[in-house]
């Protein structure tokens, strides 16, 4: 285990350079997780290139950040990381949250990444209907006025529960930086990303639909989209391992 951004956060190495042209994968996890849920596809790929994974503060073997970070943050800790690994090719592998991360650090540290490799990235609302446009609304609204006439304790928890997101359920002393991270809009950031770029999404995913992609593609100049068929935002990293896999030899294959 290695420490970056100043001690702040774990990373794993995995392999060892292959050539003086081997590129160095950096993988980024999704919210909830660790290094671990990527480990199994760092491993697919071990033999054409090393990898090292990290746990991002708040998560895994890392301490909490030591203030309610955005994704700036968590970019900026990483980036000052990476200043001090050694020079050479580098490749952001992140899904969902991680993809957040890898957007900032291409946009903001441009000299550090020579490629994004992005599976599931968010950061754009999703388009919705004019019908669950309004129920989202309403269910927003209830959940604010219930909640200012609800003190802290068991039932604000309740309402918590009964509204909030599992992944706002359960981030305990992380929620401020989730309700940050999820109310982002990194479209602006996109537009200033100038590496290759390949955009990965499961065809049935609903936390972070297609759509999201197509998006995405048109505001990255030098960006592809593939879409899996059959899989969510989860299974694309299980059942479709071996695709992502071979999609990441088949870009670092095109890195200039």
């Amino acid at each position: 285990m290695l420490q970056g951004g100043g001690g702040q956060f774990a990373a794993f190495r995995l392999g060892t350079n292959t050539g003086p042209a081997s590129p160095l994968l950096i993988w980024g996890h999704g919210w909830g997780h660790s290094h671990a849920a990527l480990r199994p596809l760092a491993e697919a790929v071990r033999a054409i290139a090393p990898s090292l994974l990290v746990d991002f503060p708040g998560f895994g073997a890392s301490p909490m950040p030591p203030s309610a970070w955005d994704t700036a943050d968590y970019a900026d800790a990483v980036a000052e990381w990476l200043m001090r690994v050694p020079a050479g090719k580098r490749v952001w592998i992140g899904h969902s949250f991680g993809s957040r991360v890898g957007l900032r650090l291409a946009a903001r540290h441009p000299e550090l990444v020579d490629g994004l490799f992005l599976i599931a990235a968010p950061g754009l609302q999703p388009r919705r209907s004019l019908a669950e446009q309004a129920r989202r609304k309403v269910r927003s609204l209830t959940y604010k006025t219930m909640r200012a006439l609800t003190p802290e304790g068991p039932a604000r928890d309740r309402l918590r529960r009964r509204f909030g997101s599992a992944d706002y359920r359960q981030a305990g002393a992380l929620r401020p930086i989730f309700v940050k991270t999820v109310t982002e809009d990194l479209g602006p950031v996109a537009r200033q990303v100038r590496c290759p770029t390949v955009l990965v999404y499961g065809e049935r995913d609903t936390e972070t639909p297609p759509d999201i992609g197509e998006r995405f593609q048109q505001m990255i100049p030098r960006s592809e989209l593939a879409v899996l068929r059959g899989l969510d935002h989860w299974t694309v990293l299980t059942e479709g391992r071996h695709q992502i896999a071979h999609r990441i030899g088949r870009f670092l294959e095109t890195l200039p």
